[in-house]
């Protein structure tokens, strides 16, 4: 009784009072988590001594699984580029980029490839999409343009795909979302606002599932949030879950889809109050679980911002799957990104198969 009277506190004092808690206590008050370990790390970013790596992107290599790709943003400096192993394979000066994602099978300046579109904020009164080439061949990224995205600054993006085109969602730090339709099959890229959404306070992570029409953005302070990810869908928001200490523990960051079959999976949610991600049911929007990234052959996961996970074959090390975790501590190393077998989260929560 006395421990349902303290949560049942704890969720009164709101987001922001919990915030001032020590996480030992903020993990203590949330819901229990299963714990996983990671099964490699990326190279730090080359930002030391600050919050630096922000959000990854998974390019899968299906000729090759185990040749698969990781997008990474330093936030103060660029994208870098991994491979599973975790080394760098490329590093490109893009500046203050903080979120990123990527599409394959894109018209590309009369071709057709990977395209990488990340949030650039090097302009705070005015957010833009980065553009990028990924050429997997060469594993380089090669810059295309920058696309106007609306007043305010740039914070998270996320792309989405249906038969009238391709999109990018730029959540600004307001909570203002801007649907951009896009178009980089010239010789520079080009886009417009096709619609705006709002959230009421500050909002970052976001993820668009294509095969259900359906957008997620986390309002860090408030909760997990689904929208209509077609142009002329409704404009208003559902709440899926409340960032109340026990399942999500502000800030709610991170957002990412796990796909399972034609129309079912999973949304997760990066907890970063207390290091921690929720996952839920994209079929009803149900909770299923909470886990963390215990140290093992490498180290824990703290205060993660950005995530991303996708399920098939990634090779011998993540053969049903790749989750990736921006890790907020990383030690006493600049900050980087875990690597986590989607088989072990699957294992941990006991979710069906």
């Amino acid at each position: 009784m006395r421990r349902v009277l303290t949560i049942a506190a704890f969720a009164s004092l709101g987001a922001c009072a919990a915030k001032e808690m020590p996480v030992e206590q903020r993990i203590a008050l949330a819901s229990p988590a299963a714990t996983v370990t990671a099964r490699g790390e990326t190279a730090p970013v080359g930002t030391a001594n600050a919050d630096a790596a922000d959000d990854p992107a998974i390019w899968r290599n299906a000729a090759d699984p185990a040749a698969s790709l990781v997008v990474g943003t330093d936030k103060k400096a660029g994208l870098y580029l991994y491979g599973l192993d975790g080394k760098v394979r490329d590093f490109l000066d893009a500046g203050r980029v903080n979120n990123v994602d990527l599409k394959d099978g894109v018209a590309i300046g009369g071709g057709t490839g990977v395209l990488v579109v990340a949030s650039d904020r090097n302009d705070v009164a005015n957010a833009k999409l980065a553009l990028f080439r990924l050429d997997t061949a060469s594993a380089k990224l090669t810059a295309l343009g920058t696309v106007p995205a609306g007043a305010g600054e740039a914070y998270g993006v996320c792309l989405y795909r249906d038969v009238a085109g391709l999109y990018a969602f730029i959540v600004l730090k307001d909570g203002t979302i801007n649907q951009v339709a896009l178009d980089a099959s010239g010789a520079t890229p080009s886009g417009r606002i096709v619609r705006t959404m709002k959230l009421g306070t500050q909002s970052e992570g976001c993820a668009a599932d294509d095969r259900t029409g359906v957008l997620y953005v986390a309002e860090e302070d408030v909760g997990l949030w689904k929208f209509d990810a077609k142009a002329g869908g409704s404009v208003s928001p559902v709440k899926i879950a409340a960032a109340d200490g026990r399942n999500i523990v502000a800030d709610a960051e991170g957002v990412a889809i796990a796909m399972v079959g034609e129309k079912d999976g999973y949304v997760l949610v990066s907890s970063q109050g207390d290091n921690a991600y929720a996952v839920y049911r994209i079929a009803d929007d149900a909770y299923v679980g909470r886990f963390r990234i215990a140290a093992g052959t490498v180290g824990a996961t703290e205060e993660t911002d950005g995530i991303e996970v996708m399920t098939g074959d990634f090779g011998p090390g993540f053969p049903g799957g790749l989750f990736v975790a921006q890790d907020g501590q990383n030690g006493a190393g600049a900050q980087n990104f875990k690597l986590v077998a989607w088989d072990d989260i699957v294992r941990a929560l006991g979710l069906p198969r």
